[in-house]
């Protein structure tokens, strides 16, 4: 098993304040206020979601699970509300920058909480909450104790699954939105599948016939809860479904005052959502003509498809172009790599590859033990016949690839890992994360990294083929890119003016050129994940925070400085980052 090595990574404290003088700190009197009742919450919220301090690596609620009962969610609410009052209601001139700019990003992440169990719904409206519940996969797959000890626990999370089902069955409402109940079916079948035989493979080896006797009842009538669960959906739940599931304009702009500090109207963000849109199909379309004009686009696109590994050579080629891309943040000063420990390029486990085509795998940020990290890779499967084979290959055309791998390991999702497991972060600041920092920072680093450079010719004079191959990056970059920026303008659309399922779909079709299914998935994850609007403004957020500091420091500038400040943070709310390093943070109004 190996640690994560870190190096001493200075704050570099441009204006935050971090480095505030002793004396300035004592003057901060609320501030051993603050932390106590910061303590106070993350304690009670981890204690009422055990399986997610699991997942974060704190273990002392391990072989627990979040009693779901109408009045534990009750009184959850009622604390979340208490504490949200009492946090927000500290006079700021008490606290210590730092402790202000904590206690900001502390109150975001409440706020959030508070939205999901009262505007979202979650656990009256939304049956996915509860065909997820038994999410296992931690105890699965990270080696944090010894395997007898997390088969015990899953035995005691597995006897409470009864509880969870008669509670789901209580608590959820007579009619719910129609795309939640056949996502909540496909899922509750898969999870029923994932323990039916994927963790029965994984401690098979464990030699205590005792606990594998407990297991295997606890785990069969998991199971048969999940199926049983499933087939309520379908006849009770589906016949009845409606297709009512937008939150409204004010809850929507309400969504993204309180959990990203984003004040804009919907209007607007969708205003300046097409207009990137229309940007973005411009590019991809010039670029497709460097390569081939006489071809369309979206054809061009299609011909690099082609350019991909082999079946046997899919994750070799996934390493070694890894490690260039990692080599590459390092010789170009993009940003510092707080670790040499490398993510290790492995095949996705075969009770992840039903959701998963490529994508990271890291620890809990206070996990000292299982501190492996994986970056997944899907193969094709030996029973597919060729040109399944092929067409799921094309997806992993070498020009791709790398654009995802930048996403998720260099300088993106593993990158910004690392940074989190160095830091002296509070509790509160590695628990609570930003949607638009964490996704907004690994789809900002897929342009920013080609903006750098990467895939050009090093050669002072390119020659045509160089040219050639630095269009098909950014081809790819820019199918990326469109795709995120569909999911803008489709969530703004769905969740303020009603757009329906199949409009939605039609506009991935025809915007950023997926084929139906595709395009189906996407409109479907929209109307449950309003907040995958994110990834693009994110981006955009990121590349204004960084133009106006340019401005502001002029030749001092420097990018691998930025972005070493913006990692040190965390992932807060991006405007709180624009406070913190802008000596003008309302250049914010004057956006792109």
């Amino acid at each position: 098993m190996k640690a994560i090595a870190v190096f001493s990574i200075p704050f570099l404290g441009l204006l935050i304040g971090f480095g505030t003088p002793a004396k300035a700190r004592a003057e901060a009197t609320g501030d051993a206020e603050y932390r106590t009742l910061a303590d106070e919450f993350i304690k009670g919220y981890l204690a009422w979601r055990p399986l997610a301090a699991t997942q974060l690596g704190l273990h002392q609620f391990d072989g627990r699970i979040t009693d779901y009962s109408r009045a534990s969610i009750d009184a959850e609410l009622a604390r979340l509300q208490k504490f949200e009052k009492r946090i927000a209601s500290m006079e700021p001139k008490s606290l210590s920058r730092e402790s202000h700019f904590d206690r900001e990003n502390l109150l975001a992440g409440i706020r959030t909480e508070l939205f999901r169990f009262q505007e979202m719904a979650v656990y009256t409206r939304n049956p996915m909450t509860y065909a997820d519940a038994l999410d296992l996969n931690v105890y699965a797959k990270r080696n944090f104790a010894p395997a007898q000890d997390r088969l015990r626990h899953l035995v005691d999370i597995e006897k409470e699954a009864p509880r969870i089902f008669a509670a789901a069955r209580a608590n959820l409402d007579p009619s719910l939105p129609k795309p939640y109940v056949e996502t909540a079916i496909e899922m509750a079948k898969g999870a029923a599948a994932f323990l039916d035989k994927d963790l029965v493979d994984v401690f098979q080896g464990v030699g205590d016939d005792s606990l594998k006797k407990d297991f295997a009842a606890a785990n069969g009538r998991a199971a048969a809860e999940l199926r049983e669960f499933a087939a309520w959906l379908e006849k009770d739940k589906l016949p009845a479904a409606t297709g009512r599931y937008d939150l409204g304009r004010a809850n929507f702009q309400k969504m993204l005052a309180q959990t990203e500090l984003i004040d804009w109207p919907p209007e607007r963000l969708l205003k300046l959502g097409l207009k990137e849109l229309r940007r973005e199909q411009k590019v991809f379309a010039d670029t497709a003509r460097l390569i081939d004009p006489a071809k369309k686009p979206i054809d061009v696109f299609k011909e690099i498809q082609q350019e991909h590994p082999s079946e046997q050579s899919l994750i070799p080629d996934t390493r070694k172009d890894l490690d260039t891309i990692r080599q590459f943040v390092i010789d170009h000063h993009i940003v510092t790599v707080p670790s040499s420990v490398r993510a290790d390029v492995e095949e996705t486990p075969r009770y992840l590859r039903a959701t998963s085509f490529a994508s990271m795998d890291t620890p809990g940020p206070f996990e000292t033990k299982a501190t492996e990290a994986y970056y997944y890779v899907t193969p094709v499967e030996p029973d597919w016949s060729p040109q399944q084979k092929i067409e799921w290959l094309t997806a992993f055309n070498y020009y791709t690839t790398d654009v995802v791998s930048i996403h998720e390991a260099y300088p993106g999702h593993y990158v910004h890992y690392l940074w989190m497991n160095a830091s002296r972060l509070s509790p509160g600041a590695k628990i609570f994360n930003s949607y638009g920092f964490v996704e907004g920072w690994a789809h900002y680093c897929e342009q920013m990294m080609l903006d750098e450079g990467f895939g050009r010719a090093a050669a002072p004079k390119p020659g045509p083929q160089d040219l050639v191959r630095a269009a098909k990056y950014r081809l790819a970059q820019s199918d990326e890119a469109l795709l995120r920026i569909c999911r803008l303008c489709v969530s703004i659309r769905t969740h303020c003016e009603g757009m329906s399922l199949d409009d939605a779909t039609r506009f991935f079709e025809q915007n950023c050129y997926y084929e139906h299914q595709p395009a189906l998935e996407e409109a479907r994850r929209g109307t449950f994940d309003p907040q995958y609007l994110l990834y693009t403004l994110g981006k955009l957020e990121f590349l204004k925070l960084r133009s106006d500091l340019k401005k502001q420091e002029g030749p001092a500038f420097s990018l691998q400085r930025f972005h070493d400040e913006l990692l040190q943070h965390g992932a807060p709310p991006i405007r709180l980052l624009r406070e913190s390093l802008l000596k003008n943070p309302k250049l914010w109004d004057a956006l792109f």
